[in-house]
């Protein structure tokens, strides 16, 4: 389905910024037009001491970072992030300006329970959201592993093992749990910290550790947040926000009694992001998406619209708002659906609109000025 995709002026002037690109299939000049549409609109997306054209000091990504792509890998078909994206993302990363010579990883946590199999998250689906059906995130990061420092985590595999961070000596992989319990959105913060294949010490929320000084490089992670846009059979709609129940552990915070998926109707994963780490930009992939009310998270190719969109912003609460109500919203009408189960307008207690604006509050409360209000939401459209 084609959808007329109107660019928006914030009348705000510090507003968040929405990039969109249109008539992409993800394996092809998609994200190398979106990192164009955000040059041509002063935000670069390589950072560098050369100010030229996509890159300079106020870029996302410097020469030497440590990127975190994180995807959702719950669910084969549809219901996982489009690899095709997720290749192309990688490929643009390594050809930054001043030459590559940081490292890559793709990671979630499908919580080794539920998802597609019945037993949690894979990185190596059978089937999967792509041109090529066959082509797995797996597949994707071992092509570019030949040449690169390009691997994957999926931390299903020690999210039920309780570890303290690198500086207090603990080496291993695991979840440092924080148990003291965040009232406004009853959430215990839990998130991962593990070594890479290339022995990179990683922590989600304290960054890049550093043995030598006994202490983390904060800026050197950064993490780009790669959700598949659908909607959810609890909280109405999966986007940026919903992206992240992929980084606490599930099973974890379940066992003190406060399970981090219940907590999501609360604003649980703004607090999540705020205690732990904000993307540094959110890439959604609207490529195929599922508009078919409370139908997700699973979709199958038959349940999902080809809609061949992609859009970038700093702000996932922006994001979120925007293509719910321009994408998930205009594609539901279409087939004859009620809508407000993924109307971000509908704030109804636990509906999408009631949860986004709670998550919004628990990030604001940290200093971010994130919005949901579309008249300090500026979009381009390309």
């Amino acid at each position: 389905m084609k959808l007329s995709l109107k660019p928006m002026k914030a009348a705000a002037e510090d507003a968040s910024e929405i990039y969109t690109v249109t008539g992409t299939n993800g394996a092809d000049n998609g994200v190398d037009r979106l990192i164009d549409l955000m040059a041509d609109n002063d935000q670069a997306f390589y950072r560098s001491s050369r100010e030229m054209v996509a890159q300079g000091p106020e870029g996302f990504i410097g020469t030497n970072d440590v990127v975190l792509i994180k995807v959702n890998s719950q669910w084969g078909e549809r219901g996982g992030t489009n690899t095709d994206l997720v290749s192309s993302i990688i490929r643009v990363i390594l050809d930054h300006p001043d030459g590559w010579k940081g490292e890559i990883i793709v990671a979630d946590n499908g919580q080794a329970q539920y998802g597609g199999a019945g037993r949690g998250g894979s990185l190596d689906w059978p089937m999967n959201n792509a041109l090529q059906k066959e082509q797995s995130v797996q597949d994707v990061v071992d092509r570019y592993a030949t040449n690169f420092k390009v691997s994957t985590c999926l931390w299903d595999k020690f999210t039920s093992n309780v570890v303290q961070e690198f500086a207090e000596g603990d080496s291993e992989d695991g979840y440092v749990v924080n148990t003291k319990v965040i009232s406004t959105t009853g959430t215990i913060v839990s998130y991962p910290k593990f070594t890479t294949p290339y022995g990179t010490p990683v922590s989600f929320k304290w960054g890049i550790y550093k043995p030598e000084i006994d202490d983390y490089d904060v800026d050197k992670l950064k993490v780009i947040n790669v959700p598949v846009l659908k909607t959810h059979m609890i909280y109405g709609v999966t986007a940026a926000i919903k992206n992240y129940m992929g980084v606490p552990s599930d099973k974890l915070t379940a066992g003190l009694g406060y399970r981090a998926h219940r907590t999501v109707g609360d604003g649980g994963m703004g607090t999540l992001m705020a205690q732990t780490r904000v993307p540094t930009l959110n890439i959604l992939d609207a490529i195929h998406i599922n508009a078919i009310p409370k139908d997700g998270p699973k979709t199958p190719y038959d349940h999902a619209t080809e809609t061949n969109i992609i859009a970038a912003s700093k702000d996932p609460v922006a994001i979120d708002y925007w293509s719910s109500k321009n994408l998930l919203c205009v594609v539901c009408e279409e087939n004859g659906d009620e809508t407000s189960t993924m109307d971000p307008d509908n704030t109804a207690k636990k509906e999408f609109g009631h949860w986004l604006t709670a998550s919004m509050d628990e990030l604001n409360a940290e200093g971010w000025g994130f919005t949901r209000d579309p008249s300090k939401i500026t979009v381009y459209v390309n």
